[in-house]
């Protein structure tokens, strides 16, 4: 087996503002891997100020790998604990390359081209305008679930967009989420999860900043809205003792973030353990690494929405199968890969 890397930087089409600050580009890079005329695609994709991976180290480290690759050392063997992004984009690569190289890592009927995933649509942060326009736009577009980044623009703006949607829409017609990204100090983050509540609020993901556990503990237990844990998981693994203590809600995988598909299994089975909700969602990754966790999310029959509908964020994204229609993500069999954008 034969393995190299592209870098490929992604470049946002807007910039995309979150709690932690305003992304205009990331960073993403691809392994390839060829055996016999077969080649196998994964996307190593990293969120600055999120992913745990070093990126200091990071292209040296991907040099490492292909280098062991292409020395015969088995994939399993590599350490790739510290670089959770370049650990899924091996696996998925590696997904890739058995299935033949046609990007076809799961057969189910999502990748037959015969089912539709539920998505959210996703509302970034920005003023008020902006904010509220993306909302028109995902309801015109047939979302019955809207997600709003909240946490970074002035609280009582941030109340008054979720009223407009409210007073428009009943529960019943439009199910919000809120992910605050650990905006909230947790010393008002109960007060300010009260007045959310007041529109009828699906959850909230993240509401404080990660490792504050008798913190968030204490939100779980008291907040009228359902608490997802979302930064909670990234760089900590499988832990059903951290589970137990903050009793989430919800969970939410990034297998980016997290260190690939077996580790989000994981997670998901210590959930499910413990009368825990979850769902999946991608993390800004370009088209290879939306199409896997796609792919992978359709094989566990979830129902319910799923946070899948990022690949429309780039000027140089890889041309796809993927589409959206009427809120669901769909593999058009009748669309082709176009690997120009990186190859080039």
């Amino acid at each position: 087996m034969k393995a190299h890397y592209i870098n490929h930087p992604l470049h946002f089409k807007f910039p995309a503002g979150t709690s932690r600050g305003v992304l205009l580009h990331k960073p993403s890079s691809f392994i390839f891997l060829e055996k016999e005329d077969i080649v196998g695609i994964g996307e190593c994709s990293t969120i600055p100020d999120l992913s745990i991976d070093p990126m200091e180290q990071y292209d040296q480290k991907l040099q490492e790998v292909c280098r062991q690759l292409n020395d015969g050392v088995n994939p399993t063997e590599i350490d790739l604990a510290q670089f959770p992004s370049i650990a899924f984009g091996l696996e998925t690569a590696l997904l890739d390359l058995k299935s033949g190289g046609n990007r076809i890592l799961f057969e189910n009927d999502f990748s037959a081209g015969k089912a539709g995933i539920a998505i959210n649509g996703l509302v970034w942060m920005g003023d008020r305008e902006f904010m509220q326009r993306q909302i028109r736009e995902k309801i015109a577009a047939g979302y019955h679930c809207i997600k709003l980044k909240v946490g970074a623009l002035d609280f009582e703006t941030e109340l008054e967009i979720i009223a407009g949607i409210r007073q428009q829409f009943s529960p019943e017609d439009i199910e919000i989420r809120l992910d605050a990204n650990g905006g909230f100090m947790p010393a008002d983050a109960l007060e300010k999860l009260k007045r959310l509540s007041e529109y009828s609020i699906h959850s909230i993901e993240q509401p404080i900043k990660p490792r504050q556990w008798e913190a968030m503990a204490n939100i779980c237990e008291h907040s009228p809205i359902p608490i997802v844990l979302d930064e909670e998981l990234i760089g900590t693994e499988p832990n059903e003792e951290m589970l137990l203590q903050i009793k989430p809600a919800y969970i939410i995988l990034k297998p980016s973030l997290l260190g690939g598909f077996n580790v989000s299994e994981n997670w998901i089975q210590l959930a499910e353990k413990n009368n825990i909700g979850w769902w999946n969602t991608s993390a800004l990754e370009a088209n290879i690494g939306l199409n896997a966790i796609a792919q992978w999310t359709a094989s566990l029959n979830s129902s319910m929405p799923q946070g899948l509908g990022t690949g429309q964020l780039y000027h140089n994204n890889i041309q796809s199968p993927l589409e959206i229609r009427n809120a669901k993500l769909w593999y058009n069999q009748n669309q082709q890969w176009d690997l120009n954008a990186i190859l080039a």
